[in-house]
């Protein structure tokens, strides 16, 4: 029986799962081979739908801040933010057939990938506060991991960095680590503060953003943005580089083949809710720790980013990456977010409802979208005034995707009272359409909470 697990944060000191996960795989779509002389294969096709339990791995656990390795990147960017720098290296035509020359004309080896890409994936560490459930009640845990990421962009002010959501979910404290072998001493000077700057947590994607004011000049000379590749051109059998922090050792390489493209994949999270995504399959050594980092073409792009793997004893060889191309458009609104502290408990933003999480389950069950079920609204509160009502389900807050109360309570924790943000609902009146309610925030306090 395989399982599958998210190869980033976070496991417990027991090196206990913490989150529990399921699996499914459907049928891939037909690839149509290149012209040869040989005759045309059949296509092929999976005979039945395999399910699978998966463990979410976050973040390997028992590591250190000294043992995470980051890396500097190549090339241009697609998302209309940051320096265009293109640093894919030339390689000269070898006295072979015309199609080998145009292989080796777009392709270089993977020594060379490591050397100019391994600088655009750096490595992410998350401190945050686990709520364990037990026998004996419920209590908070500590928890700290590692993942990595890739770097996008830049603002006047900021570098910008991609990385799965579950990566940098529920943190307290979140640092990047900059490491480059020329520059081995005060490595304790290369770890700077970042802060989350957006996320989709139904595509599993988030952006951190580093000041650059705290990125010491030598490391900052050596960053360069990574070279986005267009990932909807892969063909299965093509090769791939991934890079990342496996296991919080320190960045590593692997290479290998996209085995599968649009595998559909569902993982359950802390909330229960289901995260379905097709992706990109690759017998690349995909490891905790991996999560977020980059999967690379043979031109040194990044084509997806590493998010999952399938760990059993019977499986080998089975790992699982974002698709670049596909999630774009989403990573650019995400980047051009304004970046935000939490603020004290005393000043948050209320919201005056009564909430409950739909999951996946539960959406299927009874009908509904997977969001934040609205139970009921404090009279006279700022949903209320707003237009929300009972039975609507929030999907989303000032851009970013919600799944469970939890995650809303956590977003709204960046928000003051007085603040006007959009909450985006659904409701079964409206055939659950999208409708957006502007929503001045009010304060615990003066719902006499406080």
């Amino acid at each position: 029986m395989g399982e599958y697990r998210f190869t980033g944060p976070f496991y417990n000191d027991n090196e206990e799962s913490v989150y529990e996960s399921s699996y499914k795989e459907v049928q891939q779509e037909p690839v149509t081979p290149p012209p040869a002389e040989k005759p045309k294969k059949k296509k092929g096709g999976f005979g039945k739908t395999i399910l699978k339990t998966i463990c979410i791995a976050l973040i390997a656990g028992a590591v250190g801040a000294g043992a995470f390795l980051g890396v500097v990147s190549a090339g241009f960017n697609i998302f209309g933010i940051g320096k265009v720098q293109q640093t894919v290296t030339e390689i000269q035509k070898s006295d072979t057939s015309q199609a080998i020359q145009a292989t080796v004309n777009n392709s270089i080896d993977v020594s060379t990938i490591a050397e100019k890409c391994m600088p655009s994936v750096v490595s992410i560490t998350n401190k945050g506060v686990q709520e364990i459930r037990s026998w004996f009640g419920t209590y908070q845990q500590e928890t700290s991991g590692s993942g990595s990421g890739i770097i996008i962009g830049e603002n006047d002010t900021e570098l910008l960095i991609v990385t799965n959501y579950h990566v940098v979910s529920d943190s307290q404290e979140l640092s990047v680590y900059f490491s480059f072998e020329e520059n081995t001493e005060g490595e304790e000077e290369n770890v700077v503060s970042a802060k989350i700057k957006g996320y989709d947590s139904q595509k599993d994607l988030a952006v951190i953003s580093v000041k650059k004011d705290d990125i010491p000049e030598e490391t900052k000379a050596q960053i360069v943005i990574a070279s986005i590749g267009d990932s909807s051109e892969l063909q299965v059998g093509e090769q791939v580089v991934a890079i990342g922090n496996a296991l919080g050792y320190g960045q590593s390489v692997t290479t290998g083949i996209v085995s599968a493209l649009n595998r559909e994949v569902s993982l359950t999270g802390t909330n229960g809710e289901t995260i379905t995504n097709q992706l990109i399959q690759t017998d690349a050594a995909i490891n905790p720790g991996n999560s977020g980092g980059a999967l690379l073409n043979m031109k040194g792009e990044v084509v997806g980013i590493n998010s999952a793997k399938l760990a059993s004893e019977e499986v080998e060889g089975m790992g699982y990456a974002i698709p670049i191309t596909a999630v774009e458009s989403i990573i650019g609104d995400l980047m051009n977010k304004e970046t935000r502290d939490k603020v004290d408990s005393e000043e948050a933003g209320y919201l005056g409802i009564e909430c409950i999480g739909v999951t996946s389950d539960v959406a299927q069950t009874y009908d509904l979208p997977v969001g934040v079920y609205v139970k009921s609204v404090v009279k006279g509160g700022a949903a209320e005034q707003a237009g929300i009502q009972a039975g609507d389900v929030i999907v989303k807050l000032d851009g970013s995707s919600v799944s469970g109360d939890s995650e809303l309570v956590d977003a709204l924790s960046y928000y003051k009272a007085g603040e006007t943000i959009d909450i985006v609902v659904k409701t079964r009146e409206s055939g659950y359409q999208e409708q957006t309610f502007s929503v001045t925030l009010g304060s615990r306090k003066a719902a006499g909470l406080d």
